[in-house]
């Protein structure tokens, strides 16, 4: 072989190595950093809905779609969710109707099976399993912003619920934000806007027909 053959046959495997070597060992090679992919980013919490189906005297009014907070109230959203499954809510009433602060429901005294009177709605069970407070410092009581009614125990919240018709900021940190109206929220001004009698509690916030829901998992 001659010295010409010889530097070419030299020059040509170089350059296969070259070819062959992974570019991860090549850029380390020349120096550089190398390229790594993104790191994955943390999914997004999966918030569980629930469509609320309203009739007013037997007529439907339309569905609330809502959210439930369990990654901000896992406590309260487990209670709801356990109810829920068990169709507790089915056949109660949004008894108390204040326009412009809120829709309160979820009393089982308002099921067609306990025969309760009106008066009574509201009252709440004996025995039924409270839920520990769980007041967020930085949710706000806003139109459609769902939370737990309580008596004066801060830790009384059982199965009645509220949604906001209006901002209450007076409730902030001290009732138990829960959920979320996603849509549907002119269902809840139509609820907001049903005639109303005087209540168990004198106020006038008691629809004079029944405002009831049924409440499923989508």
């Amino acid at each position: 072989m001659n010295i010409h053959a010889y530097i070419w046959t030299i020059a040509l495997l170089l350059w296969c190595g070259v070819c062959l070597t992974s570019p991860t060992t090549f850029a380390q090679k020349k120096g550089t950093k190398e390229k790594l992919p993104p790191k994955p980013t943390e999914s997004a919490i999966t918030r569980p809905q629930y469509i609320i189906s309203v009739t007013h005297g037997g007529r439907p009014l339309g569905n609330i779609t809502i959210e439930i907070f369990n990654d901000l109230a896992p406590l309260h959203a487990a209670n709801f969710d356990s109810l829920v499954a068990i169709k507790f809510y089915d056949g109660t009433a949004f008894h108390r109707v204040i326009p412009g602060f809120m829709i309160q429901g979820g009393d089982p005294n308002s099921r067609p099976d306990r025969n309760k009177p009106k008066m009574f709605w509201g009252m709440g069970e004996p025995g039924q399993r409270t839920v520990p407070a769980e007041f967020s410092q930085t949710l706000k009581h806003e139109p459609g912003i769902i939370s737990a009614a309580r008596t004066a125990d801060p830790n009384s919240a059982t199965s009645q619920f509220f949604i906001c018709h209006g901002a209450a900021p007076h409730l902030d940190g001290q009732y138990s934000i829960f959920g979320r109206v996603i849509s549907g929220m002119e269902v809840v001004n139509m609820i907001a806007g049903v005639p109303c009698e005087p209540g168990g509690d004198g106020a006038v916030s008691s629809p004079i027909e029944k405002v009831e829901m049924k409440i499923v998992k989508k």
